[in-house]
């Protein structure tokens, strides 16, 4: 596949020697800076809340640990005025977050700086990153963003309803269809009251069980939704869970569902038995339903090759393009994806680090489960959907497609099918 070729920046200035902490810097460097005291830099992050004391806290440390550079953190959780800035002559910002599906789309547009020469300028080392995780990062050979924290796919499970169920943790597919079978619970009129497979994100589940049946939804760097591996998965949860309790009965359940991760969480009260979400659930169960008596285990697997199969997405940094502050940042992004920037990170917002030497650290051992995590992604069959810049269309095509399936108004191969010709026109270059 074809892409656009970008301009590459300047060479680097010769700046000093390294430091174990980066670079030292002097003078005047491609990124603009100069050597009138510390560089003030601005990280627009989105996350809020919580997240965002634990970013200033990092951010804090940074600053403590150096006195050359000066970061100023900002919560901007809208995407749209992040777009915006880095679509300006004038950015707003020096460095910033995002997910490593948009990777692509971004890169092709020229708005992000190419990290390549920052990254072996500052030694980091990228062999050290989880492999799913960095193929999301790269476009047209080049490097544009980097994960600071990963996150995979895992059945968590409610130990008390599986014991009075009588029902055995599941490996397999087959037992897995046979546990959701004797954990779900219907009124006579069809009125869901327990639900043995719950559902947080459709779209990310299916995907999910699409990489476990053996499907590829970018074969060729291409769209391939029509794959058999993708349309097996689909009809192995309609029939598992759709045909099973009836599609509108399904829809009224969802629907009466309280919010994700609060305290009325379906998985939490007990309306679903089991559910395939992410790690930070580790997190966020002793802190809001401490009586939980839970645990969590593999995707169960259809044959033997394909064990320990999960998808990855991630949570990227990038440098915006129109930066006059790219060297700093540049430092800056490298002390985030460092050993000890990444630990901070990921252990405040209960994420997954990105770096293979970190999947060990008992630095983890803290959080309840969350070794079943770690451990996956140490697997060879950890999946992430490509970054091109068709992703965010496709996306959406899936997500669309995937609700007609769930409603019962389309078949999978007839959904996957339609996908594939709308991805015909998609720009893939």
């Amino acid at each position: 596949m074809l892409h656009k070729h970008l301009p590459r920046r300047t060479a680097l200035a010769a700046v000093g020697i390294v430091s174990a902490v980066g670079l030292t810097l002097a003078g005047c460097s491609a990124g603009g800076e100069s050597s009138g005291g510390p560089q003030e830099i601005t990280f627009s992050y989105l996350w809020s809340g919580a997240e965002a004391e634990a970013i200033e806290q990092i951010i804090a440390d940074f600053n403590d640990s150096q006195d050359e550079i000066v970061v100023k953190g900002v919560s901007s959780p809208d995407t749209q005025k992040q777009l915006t800035s880095m679509s300006a002559s004038q950015g707003s910002f020096d460095i910033s977050d995002h997910f490593g599906n948009g990777v692509g789309a971004w890169a092709s547009k020229g708005i992000l700086e190419p990290l390549d020469e920052y990254l072996a300028e500052y030694g980091v080392d990228t062999a050290d990153f989880v492999p799913a995780a960095m193929e999301q990062m790269t476009y047209d050979g080049q490097i544009y963003s980097m994960p600071i924290a990963v996150h995979s796919f895992q059945l968590l499970y409610n130990k008390t309803l599986l014991d009075e169920a009588g029902v055995a943790v599941p490996t397999t597919m087959d037992e897995l269809a046979s546990a959701i079978a004797a954990l779900t619970k219907q009124d006579d009129d069809g009125t869901i009251t327990q639900l043995g497979l719950g559902d947080p994100s459709p779209s990310t589940t299916l995907t999910t069980l699409g990489y476990n049946f053996g499907g590829d939804w970018d074969a060729g760097g291409e769209p391939s939704p029509a794959q058999e591996g993708n349309i097996a998965a689909q009809d192995w949860y309609v029939s598992s869970i759709v045909d099973l309790v009836g599609a509108e009965n399904l829809a009224a359940f969802t629907a009466g569902n309280g919010a994700y991760m609060s305290a009325e969480d379906p998985f939490y009260v007990g309306r679903y038995a089991m559910v395939i979400d992410g790690e930070w659930r580790s997190a966020n169960i002793p802190a809001t339903a401490p009586d939980l008596d839970w645990g969590v285990t593999a995707i169960p697997y259809v044959t033997t090759d394909l064990q320990d199969v999960t998808q990855l997405t991630a949570s990227t940094l990038f440098i915006p393009a129109n930066s006059d502050h790219k060297d700093a940042a540049a430092e800056f992004l490298a002390y985030l994806v460092s050993d000890q920037g990444m630990t901070d990170f990921s252990l405040a917002l209960g994420n997954l680090p990105a770096r293979v030497s970190l999947l060990d650290s008992p630095a983890y051992d803290g959080l309840e489960n969350f070794n079943v995590w770690l451990d996956a992604l140490k697997s060879p069959n950890v999946f992430a959907l490509s970054s091109a810049p068709y992703a965010a269309e496709y996306a959406a095509d899936l997500g669309t497609a995937f609700n007609d399936v769930l409603l019962g108004t389309v078949t999978p191969t007839e959904a996957m099918d339609a996908v594939l010709e709308r991805s015909k026109n998609y720009t893939v270059q």
